[in-house]
């Protein structure tokens, strides 16, 4: 009987170790970096805006498993919001290099490069949602999120926690 209470134990430990870090609430994302000004989106700010109905959204891990479907989805396209930022560089050219960071409040980074999104269908897909299944921002508990709605493995890039955006250039 030790050895069963000890064996349980054990594996309870291991599967806390290895499961995913709780997200912490995000009532608002910063756009910074490589700006010429920071940009900061509140939860009012998006329910101001125009929204995209989705039906669902599967939810894949890296394997492409389901792990989770998310529904009846009022989303805002993330560029909207990019499209406002003025980037810091010197010529259109250097555009190319830049890459931004989308990250969590638990610390989860995602990235997307510039031409993934204003030179791509990919970067129209791409939404922060502002309700889900009924729900508004204010009582999600992840509140602000973003995926991509094109993503074969979309849990990768969904974002949950949203706290800023990180303009970068790559070396």
């Amino acid at each position: 009987m030790k050895y069963i209470a000890t064996s349980i134990f054990t594996l309870f430990l291991i599967a806390q170790s290895v499961a995913q870090k709780s997200t912490s609430v995000s009532d608002q994302f910063t756009i910074e970096g490589l700006v010429r000004k920071t940009l900061t989106i509140t939860i009012d700010s998006l329910k101001k805006q125009a929204t995209v109905h989705l039906d669902s959204l599967v939810i894949t891990n890296h394997a492409g498993v389901k792990k989770s479907t998310l529904r009846n989805i009022k989303a805002v396209p993330i560029k909207q919001f990019l499209d406002q930022a003025e980037f810091d560089v010197e010529s259109p050219k250097q555009l190319s290099e830049l890459y931004f960071v989308f990250i969590a409040s638990d610390g989860y980074k995602v990235v997307y490069s510039w031409n993934e999104i204003f030179n791509n269908p990919i970067g129209g897909a791409i939404y922060l949602i502002v309700e889900r299944d009924g729900l508004g921002l204010d009582k999600i508990e992840d509140r602000i999120s973003v995926f991509s709605k094109t993503d074969d493995k979309t849990g990768r890039r969904y974002v949950k926690g949203l706290s800023k955006v990180v303009v970068k250039r790559a070396e």
